[in-house]
C-alpha cells in the first residue's frame, strides 16, 4: 500500500535529486547550468546534489560544452553500467530476457523455453532467472531488479497476476520470486512493457498519445495518454481482445463467445482455416501464413477477414481515445501484408471524421524490445521522485545507491 510522505528538508532534496537524475538519463549529456534552468533550481543546489551523484557513481563528467564567449560548461551523463536491470517477457512457451544499462541500452539477451501453463511453473522460471542472474553478474554493477512482462491483467503493487492464456489465477508471482532470489520484482501486462519501450526508446518518444496494439496467440492493447501510460484498477486497462465483436461467435479462452480475439488471433485463424479445409489437420499459424504468401486465396481471405474486423474495432478505439499514432506489433504482423488492406479500408470507413488522419504503423515483431520495456519497469523507480512510501520502489532506489535492503 503506498503511502504519502510527508514533507521534509530530505524530502525536498530526494525529489530534487531523483529529478535531475532523471533529465541526465532523458537529455543528457548535459549541463548544470541547463539542469538549474530547466528544473528551476539554483546553481548551488544543481552542483551539490550532482556532486553527490558524481561521488555515488551515477553520473560522470564528460567533455565541455562549446562556449559562445563565457566559461565552457562540463556535461554530465549517467554512467550507464553503474547499475543494471533484468526484463523478462513471459510468453506461453518460452521467455525472452534481456540485460540493461543504467541507460537502458541492453547489453546481454537470451530466450529461453519456457512452459507456463506447467505445475512447476514458478519453481522452473525462478531456475532461468538465478542462472542469468549468475551469468550476468560482472564487475562492480548493481543489479536493481528484474522487470517482467505478463499475458494478462498485473496488479502493479501486489505482483498478483491473472492469465487466463496460462492458466494463472491470483498467481502471486511477484512475492513468490522475490522470496526466493531477495531482488525487488516489478510485474505488468507485457502490451503495457512494449508501451512502455516504445514511449523511452522507440517510435513513442515523439508523440504523446498513442497505443500498441499487438496480434499473435492473443490481441493486446497498450494506452500512453500524454506521455503516461495509463493502466486502469488493479492494471486492467487494455484487454482489448476481449471486446466482444458478434453477439454470437467461436468460444474464446476467456469463456466468452464474440470476443475479438476469438476472431483474429492465431488460434482463431487457424481455426477458420481448418473449418473451410484451406488447413489439414495438424497445420498452424506458420502454414497458414505461407499458403498466404504463395497466393492461397482461401488463405488470403481468412486474413482479410479477420483484417476488416481488427480495423473496425481499431476505429472504435480511436474514436474513443484520439491518440496521434497507433503501432501494431506482436507475432501476428509477420501476417500483415494479407491484413493491411481490409484492416485500412474498415478502418477509415468507421472513423469519426476529424480523426480520419491518424497514423498507423507496423512496429517489426521484436521480443526483446518487449522485454527491455519490463526492464524500464526498474529503472523508472530510480528516476522517480519519491512521493510515496512503496516498498518496491525503495528498495530499488537503496540498492542504487549501494545500500541494499530487503523487500518487505
Amino acid at each position: 500500500m503506498a503511502r504519502l510522505r510527508n514533507g521534509s528538508k530530505a524530502l525536498i532534496r530526494d525529489l530534487n535529486r531523483s529529478a535531475i537524475l532523471a533529465l541526465i538519463g532523458s537529455r543528457g549529456p548535459i549541463s548544470r547550468v541547463e539542469i538549474a534552468r530547466q528544473l528551476s533550481l539554483s546553481g548551488g543546489t544543481v552542483t551539490a546534489l550532482t556532486r553527490e551523484l558524481v561521488d555515488d557513481g551515477l553520473i560522470s563528467e564528460l567533455d565541455k560544452e562549446p562556449s559562445s564567449g563565457g566559461r565552457p560548461a562540463i556535461r554530465l551523463a549517467l554512467v550507464g553500467g553503474a547499475a543494471h536491470a533484468i526484463g523478462v517477457k513471459i510468453a506461453p512457451d518460452h521467455i525472452t530476457a534481456v540485460r540493461v544499462n543504467l541507460d537502458g541500452e541492453p547489453t546481454e539477451v537470451a530466450e529461453q523455453p519456457y512452459h507456463a501453463s506447467a505445475p512447476d511453473a514458478v519453481d522452473r522460471l525462478g531456475d532461468l532467472l538465478e542462472a542469468l542472474m549468475a551469468s550476468w553478474t560482472e564487475g562492480s554493477a548493481r543489479l536493481l531488479g528484474i522487470g517482467m512482462g505478463v499475458p494478462g491483467i498485473a496488479d502493479e503493487r501486489s505482483g498478483t497476476v491473472e492469465s487466463p492464456l496460462v492458466g494463472w489465477h491470483g498467481l502471486p508471482l511477484a512475492a513468490d520470486l522475490e522470496k526466493r532470489l531477495g531482488l525487488p520484482i516489478l510485474i505488468d501486462n507485457d502490451v503495457n512493457t512494449l508501451a512502455v519501450a516504445e514511449r523511452l526508446y522507440g517510435r513513442g518518444r515523439s508523440v504523446d498519445h498513442f497505443l500498441t496494439v499487438t496480434l499473435g496467440r492473443g490481441v493486446g492493447l497498450g494506452i500512453v495518454i500524454n506521455g503516461e501510460l495509463y493502466r486502469g484498477k488493479a492494471g486492467g486497462a487494455g484487454e482489448f481482445g476481449h471486446l466482444r465483436v458478434a453477439d454470437d461467435g467461436p468460444a474464446c479462452h476467456c469463456g466468452k463467445t464474440g470476443c475479438l480475439e476469438a476472431f483474429v488471433a492465431d488460434d482463431a485463424l487457424v481455426a477458420s482455416a481448418l473449418a473451410a479445409r484451406v488447413l489439414a489437420s495438424g497445420d498452424g499459424i506458420t502454414r497458414l501464413r505461407g499458403l498466404a504468401n504463395a497466393g492461397s486465396d482461401g488463405a488470403r481471405q481468412i486474413y482479410a477477414r479477420a483484417g476488416g474486423i481488427l480495423g473496425r474495432a481499431v476505429a472504435g478505439l480511436v474514436n474513443v481515445l484520439s491518440p496521434q499514432l497507433i503501432l501494431i506489433s506482436g507475432e501476428g504482423t509477420q501476417a500483415w501484408p494479407h491484413l493491411a488492406a481490409e484492416f485500412e479500408r474498415t478502418l477509415r470507413l468507421d472513423l469519426f471524421e476529424p480523426l480520419r488522419d491518424v497514423a498507423v504503423e507496423v512496429d517489426p515483431w521484436d521480443d526483446a524490445k518487449w522485454a527491455r520495456g519490463a526492464a524500464a519497469l526498474v529503472l523508472r523507480a530510480t528516476f522517480a521522485a519519491p512521493l510515496y512510501e512503496h516498498d518496491l520502489d525503495d528498495a530499488i532506489r537503496a540498492r542504487l545507491v549501494g545500500t541494499v535492503t530487503a523487500v518487505a
